[in-house]
């Protein structure tokens, strides 16, 4: 089976759907989808978005092989004239995106498919499925490396994870989001990101005793000696014995920079710190102590808090299944229809509940810093081809409460267009960095967040604006609808 080929990865109606459009030519326009989200996941003032690589190795290789087209016949429900079609089927539109590791907010398009509608009904699945998952497992990592304060932060989830996909993937998600390492050697195979990890309680288990399993795997890895300290007791015998391999090893100069110890139960403030007077009190100042141990964005700050002394995490289930929201809940509408002139007309969804409404158009987004500080002012919903010029005053306003107003005058605001093109005609016009690369982006990105938007509880939300163009296609619609 060839495992690069996800085109079957999409629900059955995405075909149905193909094959009405294909018996219906007249209906197949070209039209515009985008992929958005409504609702910041964990309660947060912000998202990050990932899975971009995947969504364009999935595009490039999507073609129906035979085996493909013989399941899809044996389900007895696709004419022999689709199935024919199917066997020369491709991607042929276009494709605009938000870089990965962007910071992003509701209600705005992150991904934007312009193509005959039955090529971008077929994506719709595997786009969601790509992106949701990866932009939440990078959204709650940029929480816990923001509440670790500058710690380092390694995921070590890969045991815990929904099956090796999601284990891989979300481990390259974690690094996007900010991890320094991760324990997946597949993950850093495939990403060429750093990998790490120490021992288990079973490699002390296996000798006679804690010493002897501290000094063998001291004088295997002596540039990366982390020793697991909990495995009987903390105090009494592992951090003693800890300091005595520490001691050989600086005696016989084979200590280098990044030794320590590794916590792993127990009350990690308490254990901590008095470790950390142990090992001072021996002379190793400069030893890491790094915790695991079921840690998540809430732990970690308090045991900040607490002033632990733990310097480096470890940190596995709660991240990478993202366990206290298990998904991100990204959403893929249709805005527009390419009219007979080559025009695009809007297309608007309506709801009961109010944040279900869709924005209509062709659209794009202007992202608005603060000039003095660098800090994100308001992302700009607005329709390809707007203009705006930084020599002029911009007016903001609540689509929502348009009466909530604010006015930037010239020299108070810098202006940056978000989306750029990944696929044109169908071909990749797009090269997409190096996982490492994309984690420095999305530290830059986030350094452009207000403290109050990174705040782990109650935090204060951007403001998400529509050009005034945009907003009165928006009403006219929403009238033209409530008349019909």
């Amino acid at each position: 089976m060839d495992r690069q080929n996800l085109t079957l990865l999409t629900d059955l109606y995405e075909l149905t759907m193909m094959q009405g459009y294909f018996k219906n030519k007249e209906e197949n326009q070209t039209v515009i989808f985008d992929m958005f989200y409504r609702t910041n996941p964990l309660e947060s003032g912000y998202a990050v978005f990932a899975g971009l690589e995947q969504v364009i190795a999935y595009i490039k290789e999507l073609h129906f092989a035979e085996q493909d087209i013989e399941y899809l016949k044996s389900l007895h429900i696709f004419e022999q004239d689709f199935l024919d079609y199917l066997k020369d089927f491709h991607f042929s539109g276009d494709i605009y995106s938000l870089p990965e590791g962007t910071v992003i907010f509701p209600r705005e398009p992150i991904v934007k498919v312009i193509a005959p509608i039955m090529e971008a009904q077929l994506i719709e699945t595997a786009i969601l499925n790509i992106i949701n998952h990866q932009s939440l497992i990078a959204t709650k990592t940029s929480r816990v490396c923001h509440a670790a304060r500058g710690d380092g932060i390694m995921e070590f989830g890969l045991r815990r994870a929904q099956g090796p996909d999601a284990g891989t993937y979300g481990a390259r998600a974690a690094m996007i989001g900010g991890c320094i390492g991760t324990s997946n050697v597949l993950c850093g195979q495939l990403f060429d990101v750093p990998v790490k990890g120490t021992h288990a309680h079973s490699w002390i288990m296996s000798f006679p005793d804690e010493y002897t399993a501290f000094k063998k795997y001291a004088e295997l890895y002596p540039n990366a000696c982390i020793l697991l300290v909990d495995t009987y007791d903390t105090l009494k015998s592992g951090v003693p014995n800890a300091i005595r391999v520490f001691r050989e090893m600086s005696e016989a100069g084979t200590l280098h920079k990044g030794y320590g110890i590794r916590l792993d139960s127990g009350d990690l403030a308490y254990l901590s710190k008095k470790a950390r007077k142990m090992l001072d009190a021996a002379g190793f100042h400069d030893a890491v102590i790094s915790a695991s141990n079921d840690l998540d964005e809430y732990l970690i700050d308090s045991l900040k808090a607490q002033e632990a002394a733990i310097t480096s995490w470890g940190v596995g289930t709660n991240l990478i299944t993202s366990k206290d929201w298990p998904a991100f809940g990204g959403v893929y509408k249709l805005s527009a229809i390419q009219g007979e002139d080559g025009n695009f007309i809007p297309k608007i969804k309506l709801s009961e509940n109010t944040e279900k409404v869709t924005n209509p158009g062709n659209k794009t987004i202007y992202r608005v810093y603060e000039k003095a500080t660098g800090k994100i002012k308001a992302d700009l919903i607005c329709l390809v081809g707007e203009q705006f010029s930084e020599n002029e005053p911009l007016l903001l306003f609540d689509p929502v409460e348009p009466w909530k107003k604010t006015k930037l005058q010239p020299g108070e605001y810098t202006l940056k267009e978000l989306m750029i093109p990944v696929f044109q005609k169908g071909n990749c016009v797009y090269t997409s960095p190096k996982v490492m690369d994309i984690r420095e982006f999305c530290q830059r990105e986030l350094d452009t967040l207000w403290d109050e938007t990174r705040r782990l509880v109650n935090p204060h939300l951007v403001y998400i604006d529509l050009s005034k163009k945009l907003y009165d296609i928006k009403i006219e619609l929403l009238d033209r609808m409530s008349q019909s």
